[in-house]
């Protein structure tokens, strides 16, 4: 009896190795192919579409938040500064009642010193290049509890092609015979008008001429320059 083995015997054992190996191959392309499935997974490159809506929706409500701090922040900014301005504008008009204050108790105070009809200020503010509006402060405490009553008249001393030149009220006004501007009050009292200077006149002072009813007349000099300045008004020169 020969030991060779027969073509079916060798057939039938070839194919059971390559049944094997195939079998070794799809196991470990299964077992790579899942492994490679939970790498992805925890990488967190494919996230799932909940995972997605989730993130988005937490993007959106940061945003939100955002959004909403900085209008917040804006609008305290905001209120800040109304409160800033309303501050400043209190503090102005607790200055000027504490002026208005002082300038009562230099005319009706226990100790105010006794003087007669005056003007005690004079601003100009300019209006065009030749008008004018000026304001004049007049005031009295001689004869306390009287009433002084009368009109006020301005005129402008200056140089006109090189020559010295008086404009009177009527100039000023360009009205012949004007009107004063009339005045009564006790102690004090403010009035205004508008005057107007030639295109050429160069104004270097205004007197301040009061005519009451009954009594002299009185005038007082202001330099233009002090009367017209921004800050602060005209204090009268002299006395006549």
């Amino acid at each position: 009896m020969s030991d060779q083995a027969t073509p079916a015997t060798v057939t039938s054992a070839g194919r059971l190795w390559l049944y094997g190996i195939g079998a070794v191959l799809l196991a470990a392309l299964l077992f790579g192919g899942w492994g490679l499935w939970q790498v992805l997974a925890a990488s967190g490159d494919a996230p799932s579409p909940a995972q997605f809506r989730a993130q988005q929706e937490q993007i959106d409500a940061l945003e939100q938040r955002a959004a909403t701090l900085a209008r917040s922040d804006q609008i305290s900014r905001d209120a800040n500064r109304d409160l800033q301005g309303a501050l400043a504008e209190r503090d102005e008009e607790i200055a000027g009642l504490r002026a208005d204050v002082a300038f009562y108790e230099r005319f009706v105070g226990a100790t105010a010193q006794r003087r007669g009809l005056t003007v005690h200020e004079l601003k100009l503010q300019p209006q065009t290049e030749q008008a004018w509006h000026f304001t004049a402060t007049l005031t009295q405490n001689l004869n306390r509890g009287a009433i002084n009553a009368g009109r006020l008249l301005v005129s402008v001393e200056g140089t006109r092609a090189g020559k010295l030149q008086k404009l009177a009220w009527s100039d000023l006004r360009q009205q012949d015979d004007a009107p004063g501007v009339s005045y009564s009050f006790k102690y004090f009292q403010q009035v205004e008008g508008d005057l107007v200077l030639p295109a050429d006149f160069q104004p270097v002072r205004v007197i301040a001429r009061l005519v009451p009813q009954n009594g002299p007349a009185v005038e007082q000099s202001f330099s233009w320059a002090a009367a017209a300045a921004k800050e602060g008004a005209g204090d009268a020169s002299g006395l006549k």
